[in-house]
């Protein structure tokens, strides 16, 4: 997939997950339901606004589910930019697995969970295929991605599961090993970065910023 507009060298993309809920305490699986951040996950998303702020962004964009937003503002108190939301950055539809532990998915629905584990496509729940999610989420970082100025930073606050799609597509990964990348914890990020050939993946699950990376292939 295309990095972009011509000659933009030197853009990043800062994808950042929001801070804790309670679900998230419970191992419950949100998906798409519209759950608050916990105090903690307040305290997270506000620590972490102000090493990303380091980053000096030029914009924000963020899920308008209501984790996400909370952890935007963060950011955008601390860089004074507006927080532009967009739907398509929602967390992944998962239907009957919405609401439900990580226990009692393995209970209810075991061989339907192993077999997306395995990276076949499956619709957890009756949900979202993953390749549907980053049918509507990349286009939309693309997209915003693509007005940057060179050398610009844009900061997506989305949820674990729609940020690793997105990274899997930009990274032009077949479908079937984007579980590869694994998580990412509560209010942690990831950096790509762009280069001749596309986006690479530059940090991942990180919670602190980017050293550059000297003699990567030695």
């Amino acid at each position: 997939m295309s990095s972009g507009k011509s000659g933009g060298r030197g853009r990043r993309i800062v994808l950042w997950r929001h801070g804790q809920t309670a679900w998230n305490l419970e191992r419950r699986f949100q998906g798409s339901t519209d759950i608050e951040l916990t105090g903690t996950g307040v305290a997270q998303a506000r620590r972490a606004a102000r090493l990303l702020a380091g980053l000096r962004p030029d914009a924000i964009i963020a899920s308008d589910l209501r984790r996400a937003t909370a952890t935007a503002a963060e950011l955008a108190v601390v860089t004074g930019l507006p927080v532009t939301t967009h739907a398509e950055l929602r967390e992944t539809y998962a239907g009957v697995w919405q609401g439900l532990t990580h226990d009692e998915i393995i209970e209810r629905h075991g061989e339907e969970y192993a077999a997306w584990k395995r990276g076949e496509p499956v619709r957890r729940g009756g949900g979202e295929l993953e390749t549907e999610v980053a049918d509507r989420a990349a286009p939309v970082v693309l997209d915003q991605a693509g007005k940057l100025p060179d050398d610009g930073t844009l900061v997506v606050v989305s949820h674990g599961g729609t940020i690793r799609t997105t990274i899997g597509r930009l990274l032009q990964l077949e479908s079937r090993s984007w579980e590869a990348l694994g998580g990412l914890t509560n209010c942690c990020w990831s950096v790509l970065g762009e280069g001749a050939r596309g986006w690479r993946l530059l940090e991942h699950n990180a919670g602190t910023l980017p050293e550059p990376v000297l003699g990567d292939d030695d």
